[in-house]
């Protein structure tokens, strides 16, 4: 997965020559020792990059267009040390591109009540130099996080991780590459979209190729790759029986290594992140991608299925924001329901696709039926999923905007066993309770394909919509119906004033 520490974000000082030289080399120290704190933390992903301060319009211009153009540079962090007054940051506000975290602190903590003059008092005026930028930036009507303590606090720090985590994976959507092998489920509506407002809004593109370019790669794939992968199954999983070698279905397992190690070859040769496909158009293949695609997304890569570009997509942003956490992103599909009473629940699942990021314990590998689609019986892997916090996220194509939703889960490890189930499981518990986190997905048009998280919060996400510059909306233990129903009212008034 993606090394976010190769990524930059920088660390830009506000300031004015009003103070004269020893206040603004005071600023300088304390800005780069603040910087190379960020950058020296475990806390935050990403490295810090101390910029000088700036302290005219031409200064705050270059370090825009310098930011934009550095391809390292996920977003900038800015603080007005001193006084800065905002008009100086019109010019440069109105050019970037990149994502802006407002931080509101001072490099002190405490007030020094003995010692405090007015030479302290000119130095330290974050309090209100923060006010003036943040002014300008409201009267820009610009999208910006704003953080707010002392730059040591260990709550601040983590704000800063989400939003840098939330950067890193903004930037990888820029000029990315997704891959349809084939068109979507046919008559599905909520899979498909508009990949050309897509492109414009979220900078990535999605274009198809035909399952029989892919077949031409899965053919020219060697024997020799195909047994040094086949070894890497036998290490890594519970092998079934029949999947043994000179068992009954061991051909089928070589067949679905040839899969994976050509869709692999096909998704690195052509710099793809992602990629979807449908068991409606499969034509020269023997089985329907399951654990390959399972494997790859593990790997790093987007997947869903059915021709779902948008959680394809999704769930590659979603895998780069959680690099390096705990847990795992996967593909996900609400599956069925336990409407027991006392314990009401989903059962998420898909046909074959579900990330082994998410396993608990070692997976096994298996191989089973389908039931639809008219291949040979496909390859996969079967796991169950711990319990714990989690959510479910989509991007929906509402004709005049995109929205995120996000729904807080609860996830349950299974109480009982599921022999007959041949596929990946996880259960969950929707918040606040299941009638109204249910009712509230459908009334704002949720789809049933997302990105199910182990180690993203709705901050990450909320984060990333405002970078997107999209609706986002959530279900969680605050949620009540009759004010989530005037939200969704109140949204579509907004977005139909704010068209861009």
């Amino acid at each position: 997965m993606k090394d976010l520490k190769s990524l930059e974000v920088w660390f830009v000082t506000g300031s004015q020559y009003l103070y004269g030289e020893e206040t603004l080399q005071q600023v300088a120290e304390h800005s780069q020792i603040i910087a190379k704190s960020f950058n020296d933390t475990s806390l935050i992903p990403v490295s810090i990059v101390f910029k000088p301060t700036v302290k005219t319009p031409e200064e705050i211009y270059n370090v825009c267009i310098e930011a934009n153009t550095a391809k390292n540079c996920i977003g900038i962090i800015a603080w007005m040390h001193t006084f800065s007054p905002a008009k100086m940051w019109i010019s440069g506000l109105k050019i970037l591109q990149k994502p802006l975290c407002h931080l509101h602190t001072q490099f002190n903590s405490d007030i020094p009540w003995k010692e405090i003059d007015m030479d302290f008092m000119n130095l330290n005026q974050s309090a209100h130099g923060d006010r003036e930028f943040g002014f300008i930036m409201t009267r820009m009507r610009l999208r910006r996080k704003v953080i707010v303590g002392h730059w040591q606090d260990p709550k601040v720090l983590d704000k800063i991780n989400v939003w840098t985590r939330a950067a890193a994976g903004w930037n990888d959507w820029q000029g990315a590459k997704f891959v349809r092998f084939g068109d979507n489920m046919r008559y599905v509506a909520v899979t498909d979209g508009d990949k050309v407002e897509a492109e414009m809004k979220f900078g990535y593109s999605v274009n198809t190729h035909g399952i029989g370019d892919l077949v031409k790669v899965i053919g020219e794939v060697t024997d020799a790759e195909v047994d040094k992968l086949l070894q890497e199954y036998k290490d890594s999983y519970k092998l079934a029986d029949s999947l043994q070698i000179g068992n009954e279905k061991y051909q089928s397992l070589i067949e679905a290594a040839r899969i994976e190690l050509g869709l692999q070859y096909f998704l690195e040769h052509g710099n793809f992140k992602g990629f979807t496909d449908t068991f409606e158009d499969l034509h020269g293949m023997t089985q329907l991608p399951g654990i390959g695609a399972q494997r790859l997304m593990a790997a790093g890569y987007g997947f869903a299925g059915e021709g779902d570009w948008k959680t394809a997509a999704l769930v590659r942003a979603m895998k780069v924001m959680g690099s390096g956490l705990q847990g795992g992103n996967s593909f996900m599909e609400d599956y069925t329901y336990h409407f027991n009473p006392d314990n009401q629940m989903v059962l998420g699942s898909h046909m074959l696709e579900i990330c082994p990021s998410i396993a608990h314990g070692k997976p096994s590998c298996e191989i089973h039926p389908l039931g639809i689609g008219g291949k040979a019986d496909p390859v996969r892997l079967v796991f169950n999923v711990s319990g714990g916090t989690a959510l479910n996220a989509s991007v929906i194509d509402m004709g005049n905007r995109f929205r995120l939703l996000v729904n807080e889960v609860e996830a349950v490890a299974p109480v009982h066993e599921l022999p007959k189930l041949p596929v990946a499981r996880v259960l969950w518990k929707p918040l606040p309770d299941m009638a109204t986190g249910c009712a509230a997905w459908i009334l704002a048009g949720g789809a049933h394909h997302t990105c199910y998280s182990q180690n993203l919060t709705s901050e990450h996400l909320e984060d990333f919509a405002h970078m997107a510059g999209i609706e986002i909306v959530f279900i969680d233990r605050e949620t009540r119906l009759r004010e989530f129903k005037n939200e969704l009212c109140w949204n579509e008034v907004y977005y139909h004033l704010n068209i861009k």
